[in-house]
């Protein structure tokens, strides 16, 4: 049986993944709260796109309302997992409440961002 919480997050997903191929760039865009119960739709989308051969993969933070450290982790794996297999991997920073993460953590000189 599941949880309330969990056919609540069922019901009105807190993370929503946009895809925005554009030619050999594919934009990836997350919208809504990124954390440990939806990090794996992002990953699994990530996967997904390299997996269909696009070599160049944007991670759009724009809309992020929320990102806790499994978001973080995630980022920081597809990025070392590009730099491992000669892909480009960049990321569109977030709002401030999503940068600081970045900040706290140390990380972010560790990443490409880029405008878009």
């Amino acid at each position: 049986m599941a949880s309330p919480r969990s056919a609540v997050h069922e019901q009105f997903p807190s993370l929503r993944v946009d895809v925005e191929p554009e030619r050999e760039v594919v934009r990836v865009v997350p919208i809504g709260e990124l954390d440990m119960g939806t990090v794996g739709q992002l990953a699994e989308k990530v996967t997904e796109l390299r997996d269909a051969g696009f070599k160049r993969v944007v991670l759009d933070l724009r809309r992020l309302e929320f990102m806790d450290s499994t978001g973080l982790h995630l980022i920081l794996e597809a990025d070392a997992h590009a730099r491992t297999n000669g892909h480009d991997f960049a990321v569109i920073p977030g709002p401030p409440v999503i940068q600081r993460l970045f900040e706290l953590s140390g990380v972010g000189g560790h990443l490409r961002f880029c405008d878009h």
